[in-house]
């Protein structure tokens, strides 16, 4: 179809399905419960938030990810956009392509302080290509890494310092009921006027309405989204104002990305239908009790 099935429309395909290699589709208790003979969903990418862990666990349907699969690309793409806000590349070339000659006056990366919420594999990733700029570099997660942050040079900060010290402010969190709705009003204006904000991980993280309203009154300088909670956004404020630079939900579609996102998915579904516990496992409680 060229986007994420409905809910209708999956409950309709499930019905003798044994595994299924799942993109961004939502698979909710109502989809699952049509799932009469389906032992495995294997997700490509890290992200599961797309699945209701509850109901497959209580139906013992196994759910899988591919953790680290697109690290690379999704670091890649943060720098890049990082790069072109930094720069204005975005309306210097649409100016120059349209007959105009305009040289707007950026900003270096160098000793920019970029603020990581959330320090797991693509926030290092991350973390290590912005070192290689001499940026200053500060981070909140909960489940510190201690080691590797000491290794790539991240500070460890309080949520609330993050905000307030960041040029560029990157999220990399899961969506949970913690994480949904984050960055909101309170946390938009603790941020520098001159800061921008990055979401390359879930657009639920974001206040969308409220994020809209800063980047118009101009609390922070603007922002790179590559995710959106409606997808595709079209319709939403956000894509239409001069200080946002949108991109397609394309952190992770590179050919190496895609390519490992892939077989990650297909190893852990074939462990499955072989009878073997598959790589990686979300809700292990299933597997126990099957063996």
């Amino acid at each position: 179809y060229g986007r994420p099935y409905t809910e209708m429309e999956l409950q309709e395909a499930v019905a003798g399905i044994d595994g299924i290699i799942a993109g961004v589709d939502h698979f909710s208790e109502a989809v699952m419960a049509r799932a009469d003979s389906l032992r495995v969903i294997a997700r490509r990418g890290a992200g599961v938030d797309g699945v209701d862990l509850r109901a497959a666990t209580k139906q013992g349907i196994l759910v899988t990810n591919t953790p680290g699969a697109n690290s690379t690309a999704v670091a890649d793409l943060v720098l890049a956009v990082m790069l072109a806000v930094s720069r204005g590349l975005v309306s210097s070339v649409a100016a120059l392509q349209g007959g105009r000659w305009v040289r707007p006056l950026g900003h270096e990366l160098g000793g920019k302080t970029l603020g990581l919420l959330g320090l797991g594999r693509i926030g290092r990733e991350v973390a290590r290509r912005a070192s290689g700029f001499s940026m200053r570099l500060l981070a909140h997660d909960p489940f510190w890494p201690a080691r590797e942050a000491e290794e790539l040079g991240v500070s460890r900060a309080s949520q609330d310092e993050v905000l307030r010290e960041a040029d560029y402010l990157s999220l990399h969190l899961p969506l949970t009921p913690e994480t949904e709705g984050l960055i909101g009003e309170p946390q938009l204006r603790a941020m520098r006027k001159t800061a921008y904000l990055i979401n390359t991980a879930r657009g639920e993280l974001v206040q969308e309405e409220v994020l809209a309203t800063a980047l118009r009154e101009n609390w922070i300088a603007g922002a790179a989204l590559d995710v959106f909670r409606q997808e595709p956004p079209f319709g939403s404020p956000l894509l239409n104002l001069p200080n946002v630079l949108p991109t397609p939900h394309l952190a992770s579609q590179t050919e190496e990305a895609v390519e490992a996102m892939d077989m990650g998915a297909a190893e852990n579904l074939l462990a499955v239908l072989k009878g073997q516990r598959p790589p990686h496992l979300v809700n292990p409680d299933v597997w126990l009790k099957s063996v």
